[in-house]
Order: C-alpha cells, then structure tokens, then sequence
C-alpha cells in the first residue's frame, strides 16, 4: 500500500467576466454618454447660434443614471462574502 498524498483541491475557476462587472461597465458608460450630452449642452451655443435640441437634455438624464448603477454596483460588490 503506497502512501500517496491525496489530491489537490483546485479552486473553482473563476470567470473574469461576472455579471457584477457588465454592470459597472454599463454604468461607466452612461455615464459618460450624460457627460459628453451636458458638455454637448453648454458648447451647442457657443458654437451655434441655435439651442441644444431636447435629444440632447434626454441623453443627458443618463449622467445620473449611470451614477445610481454605479452606486448599486459598490454596494452589490461590497457585501461580505459567505
């Protein structure tokens, strides 16, 4: 009877892609897009003699709700794993 050492137990593999992240990703990106429509807003009269149209103001609602994704994101990924 030989004396091997029973096997490894490997770690489950992880995948690098969660859920968790694609939500960050998401609000990243809404975020940015409601920035670059409030910068659009207040450059549209300068370089134009015209006013921001209202797709502008609409896209612009999605700076705060990228950062309420953003925030539900921190405190999903914050939770105490068990």
């Amino acid at each position: 009877m030989t004396n091997s050492p029973p096997p490894a137990a490997t770690p489950p593999e992880r995948d690098p892609r969660r859920p968790s992240d694609r939500l960050l990703q998401l609000a990243l990106a809404l975020f940015g897009i409601g920035i670059l429509a409030v910068i659009a807003i207040f450059v549209t009269p300068i370089v134009s003699d015209s006013s921001p149209g209202l797709w502008l103001y609409l896209l612009a609602m999605l700076a705060p709700v990228g950062f309420l994704l953003a925030v539900v994101f921190a405190l999903w990924s914050g939770r105490r794993a068990r």
